[in-house]
């Protein structure tokens, strides 16, 4: 792969976390009353039932991280060529995915646990080859 390429399908990586982690954390803030009567919802059967404000929170706060920081990586890769600010929103890419796989398992929600899987794989292919 010619460097242009390289590059290329580097920039691709924190693009991808951007999209999908700044409109899900957006969704959160938007529609967070939503969201927080769906959560309750899942997770009412669960030992977490009286943390979901907090999870949500959390989760919220992580999603929005992750896709600012890749946006960041985004914007310094084009200014500097450097991956820094990518490699750190890949990070917290998987971190995030782990955390809603979490909650996925804890509310016995296998199947949505499982839709979780290749995207945490791809987090960390991408921690891998923006360390490269």
């Amino acid at each position: 792969m010619g460097n242009m390429q390289y590059f290329i399908f580097q920039l691709l990586i924190p693009s991808f976390w951007a999209i999908l982690f700044l409109q899900s954390g957006l969704d959160k803030v938007i529609d967070w009353k939503g969201n927080l009567d769906w959560l309750k919802g899942h997770f009412s059967k669960t030992p977490l039932k009286n943390l979901v404000p907090m999870m949500l929170l959390g989760i919220t706060f992580m999603e929005v991280s992750s896709g600012v920081i890749s946006l960041a990586g985004i914007i310094e890769m084009l200014a500097y060529n450097t991956k820094h600010f990518a490699a750190i929103g890949a990070i917290l890419s998987a971190l995030s995915l782990l955390m809603l796989f979490f909650g996925q398992r804890i509310a016995k929600d296998y199947a949505g646990a499982a839709t979780l899987v290749p995207y945490f794989m791809l987090a960390l292919w991408s921690i891998a080859w923006l360390r490269a």
